[in-house]
């Protein structure tokens, strides 16, 4: 198990030695989001915009139509949401090269409650155009997102979460542009899943086995754009699908998901994620098991899905 967010730290100081064209800022938050790493490694390029998210977004574009590669973080809450104008505006209306990381999202923050939990912010972000939208599922993804982002032309958002996650991943993620991933192959239905939610996935997958349903698990890691092809060739085998994912289920992966498959290959199909709701204050598992975003839960889905 390693944290999504030490692993992009670990890529940014490897990136700033390899391109000295790479400038980091932060909002304050850079103990937390991990870019302390880059600024102790390179100073003179890591700027601290301070509690001014919009100010540190209006920064990135200036310093990104001048010439250098941008990665910019803040817990997602804060990210997406206070400097959405100035990431819709100047950032993705030039469609400049600004690598927006953001970190703490979902209600696996924990303690710190609704207002630092982002369950909207993948809603908001795959909306706005020329944003990519991508959702790392453990370390070893993290790493190679940021890794692709830095070598990737025009915006993009990379979502992160506080704590640690299962690996999914035992060596390198092999992550390339617009690619899912079939963990398992399966053919009773097609579990398409994201971030932390991929590794519940596969348990949840390994449960139904011993029941004799034989599931398929995706992980569909870029949300915007999405592999198409990937999702229609396993629901037209399956036919039936459910999206899993620590967001809102209102305009998130499985939004994007619905949005494919009714128009290439209506299937039966479920959603499980936050329902039209807010967070809430506890300790990360409770709040996992609280929103029902558990192997269990998923299992559960899957055989009343199978049922109809």
């Amino acid at each position: 198990m390693g944290e999504m967010r030490k692993a992009y730290g670990r890529a940014l100081i490897e990136l700033g030695e390899e391109n000295k064209n790479i400038v980091v800022l932060d909002a304050d938050l850079s103990s937390s989001t991990k870019t302390s790493m880059f600024c102790s490694a390179y100073p003179e390029r890591f700027f601290n915009a301070g509690i001014a998210e919009q100010n540190m977004m209006g920064m990135a574009a200036g310093l990104a139509a001048s010439g250098k590669t941008v990665f910019v973080s803040s817990f997602a809450v804060f990210g997406t949401g206070r400097a959405y104008e100035i990431t819709r505006n100047l950032v993705c209306g030039n469609n400049l090269n600004v690598k927006l990381v953001c970190t703490h999202a979902g209600v696996s923050v924990g303690e710190d409650g609704a207002t630092h939990q982002a369950i909207e912010d993948i809603a908001i972000m795959r909306a706005v155009p020329n944003m990519r939208v991508w959702v790392a599922a453990d370390a070893a993804e993290a790493y190679e997102m940021v890794r692709m982002a830095a070598k990737t032309e025009g915006p993009c958002y990379i979502r992160l979460t506080r704590s640690g996650s299962d690996d999914v991943y035992t060596e390198k993620a092999n992550f390339e542009f617009r690619r899912s991933h079939i963990l398992r192959q399966g053919s009773d239905i097609s579990i398409f899943a994201c971030g932390i939610m991929v590794s519940r996935a596969l348990q949840a997958a390994e449960e139904l086995k011993k029941e004799g349903i034989d599931a398929e698990v995706i992980n569909l890691s870029q949300i915007k754009p999405m592999d198409e092809k990937a999702v229609l060739n396993s629901v037209k085998k399956t036919n039936c699908a459910l999206a899993c994912e620590e967001h809102s289920v209102i305009g998130g992966m499985g939004g994007a998901l619905a949005e494919i498959i009714s128009r290439g290959n209506p299937v039966k199909m479920d959603f499980l994620g936050i329902e039209d709701q807010f967070g809430t204050s506890g300790k990360a598992n409770e709040l996992l098991e609280h929103f029902h975003l558990t192997a269990a839960e998923i299992a559960a889905r899957v055989r009343e899905i199978l049922k109809k």
